[in-house]
């Protein structure tokens, strides 16, 4: 028979097993959920879907696993025009969003602008233009998140012509040049190079590859990377020379472009000061004075002016932006 301290034993082993094997399990669930694999995964799927030369089959399949984890809004979702442009500058973005995130956040500061409004006893004329704004506050994200993820790809693109041009020099192959760019440089452009090498690897012809890589990064200084490379492929050349070449230019205008954006930082800063400027001044004199700042949306006549100064407020804005933006 066993003795008491026996059982006792017996069932504290059994129970540190049962733990042992609890924890296993919830981590190899988690693993095999939020992993850095299955993270690769779902990366490379997302990027393949946000633009390449693939058939419409395999894009469509990809979209319904990509857009939403609802059946329902997934149907919706393929309905809508352009949903894969909204899908492709996700990716471009580096943001781990899919469309029915955006719409989502849209859709819920939306709601919140339009009720907190007319919660504060607002009109309805206050109150929607508040949710308009405040759902495209999403959108302005991801296009920051876009713009600063693609003049870093741009600001890093001469040191990667010049690793691949040495690279060739010592007697690599290109796609080899390639998959060193992907492994030494750090995000956003080693994640491309290296999906540009995977394609290659996995049998995509060079010139897919290099198109592919252009449709997921729209950029002009890669263009003519992408075309150099492609008509050194039919003519023959020396490759290293022109990635060279290439890189001084490019380096040549990003200093340009510096010294502009130095240039036309005081209008930059100007056009803030004023675009804000009536919002903040507004929201002063509505906690000082609720009473005279709500004539202008319960009067028609201030209703009137509000409309109008919001009209020349934006014509104002736009050709601000127009001066101040200096394309090189």
């Amino acid at each position: 028979m066993f003795t008491s301290d026996a059982i006792f034993v017996g069932a504290v082993v059994l129970l540190f097993i049962a733990v042992v094997l609890g924890v296993e399990g919830l981590f190899i669930w988690w693993n095999s959920r939020r992993g850095p694999e299955v993270k690769r995964v779902a990366r490379r799927l997302q990027m393949m879907s946000a633009g390449g030369h693939i058939d419409a089959e395999t894009a469509s399949v990809l979209k319904q696993r990509l857009l939403s984890n609802s059946p329902f809004v997934e149907q919706l979702l393929l309905r809508m025009p352009r949903v894969s442009t909204l899908d492709r500058m996700l990716v471009q973005s580096g943001l781990d969003w899919t469309v029915s995130n955006l719409l989502f956040f849209c859709g819920m500061l939306f709601v919140v602008g339009f009720l907190g409004m007319l919660a504060f006893r607002f009109g309805v004329l206050i109150a929607l233009p508040t949710g308009l704004i405040l759902a495209t506050v999403p959108f302005a994200y991801l296009s920051w998140n876009r713009s600063r993820r693609l003049t870093r790809f741009e600001s890093m693109l001469p040191e990667a012509m010049d690793l691949i041009a040495r690279a060739l020099r010592s007697g690599h192959s290109f796609p080899s040049a390639l998959q060193m760019t992907g492994d030494e440089l750090p995000e956003p452009l080693g994640s491309e190079f290296r999906q540009t090498f995977d394609e290659v690897n996995f049998g995509v012809p060079m010139n897919s590859a290099l198109q592919n890589l252009c449709e997921r990064v729209p950029s002009t200084d890669l263009g003519f990377f992408v075309i150099a490379v492609l008509i050194q492929r039919e003519t023959g050349g020396n490759l290293a020379e022109i990635l060279d070449n290439i890189s001084a230019i490019i380096r040549e205008r990003l200093k340009l472009l510096g010294r502009v954006r130095a240039i036309s930082a005081e209008g930059r800063t100007s056009g803030w000061v004023l675009s804000l400027l009536p919002f903040v001044t507004a929201f002063i004199l509505f906690m000082v004075n609720p009473e005279l700042m709500s004539i202008l949306w319960t009067d028609p006549i201030g209703i009137r002016l509000l409309v109008g100064g919001m009209v020349f407020m934006v014509i104002g804005i736009f050709c601000m932006r127009k001066i101040i933006r200096i394309h090189v």
